[in-house]
């Protein structure tokens, strides 16, 4: 869930500058054409949107190590280092990508992450609480399971398809604010409050609905990696990793702090929209189920 995370707060940071950019300029004009320029508004959404989610993207690595405060292994300084980027080398070479960065973060929880704009200059990162908590092959298939996702591309898939979110909320958000700005606050010139309070307040909730579609793909990914990642480490230690992390989160998490968790949490309903990761059982089923 971490890159998923970082992503994500990124690219709502980057577009709530963005947005306010726009104001401050006076820009807004340029959308107006008695109302609303329908295509100019649908260009200047899909530049906005697009170009927030790929700054998100260049700026991933960065983001990630400030953020999570990962420490690059420039040069290994003990046995468990050296084996970390050994084992990331020879999977990288293995998935045919370029040597990834390699990291650790202090952190008790069992975690780790892959992130980066290109799939031969990505950070893959591990939390100090899985070097201590996994044995070296269950370790080494979460490493697998990350190696994959930048293999996969997974980053940049993202990237496209939050930009493509990103594009038709703050197209209809603005479409929303012009209707009651008419309809309901009667007002018939320019953009009057009405407008950018609404359009704000949409743009919120139209972006949380969204993200559902976000999620989807997350999940869908993560059986691909977890995949990717038996075949690299072998079909019975990926199912170890996922086993172990899996008691590692027993009990569950409160439910505010689930959604940040590497399982994902357990949702049913409309909770499971939400959910980063299929729940573990499925995932191990899955890789069960695979011939």
């Amino acid at each position: 869930m971490k890159r998923i995370f970082l992503f994500i707060s990124t690219n709502i940071a980057i577009l709530l500058v963005l947005s306010i950019a726009i104001k401050v300029l006076g820009l807004e004009p340029y959308l107006n054409q008695g109302g609303l320029n329908y295509q100019s508004l649908l260009i200047f959404s899909a530049i906005l949107g697009m170009g927030g989610s790929f700054i998100s993207l260049l700026m991933s690595k960065m983001s990630a190590k400030r953020m999570m405060g990962a420490q690059v292994i420039e040069q290994p300084a003990n046995a468990t280092e050296t084996w970390l980027v050994d084992t990331v080398r020879r999977q990288a070479e293995a998935a045919e990508i370029g040597m990834p960065e390699v990291a650790i973060f202090d952190s008790p929880q069992v975690n780790a992450f892959a992130t980066g704009a290109k799939r031969n200059d990505a950070l893959v990162a591990v939390s100090s609480g899985l070097l201590q908590s996994m044995t070296r092959e269950e370790a080494e298939a979460v490493l697998a399971h990350e190696i994959s996702h930048v293999a996969n591309g997974d980053m940049v898939t993202l990237a496209l398809i939050q930009g493509v979110v990103n594009t038709f909320v703050f197209f209809l958000s603005r479409i929303i604010g012009q209707v009651v700005d008419r309809v309901v606050f009667r007002n018939e010139r320019g953009h009057g409050p009405g407008f950018w309070i609404t359009s704000i307040v949409a743009q919120v909730v139209l972006g949380i609905l969204a993200s559902t579609i976000v999620m989807w793909f997350s999940r869908q990914r993560e059986f691909r990696a977890d995949a990717g990642g038996a075949k690299l480490a072998g079909r019975e230690s990926m199912i170890g990793a996922l086993e172990r992390l899996k008691q590692a989160h027993e009990p569950a998490l409160p439910d505010q702090l689930a959604a940040f968790g590497i399982s994902g949490g357990v949702g049913q309903g409309l909770k499971r929209l939400f959910m980063s990761h299929p729940p573990l059982d499925e995932r191990i089923a899955a890789l069960r189920a695979a011939s």
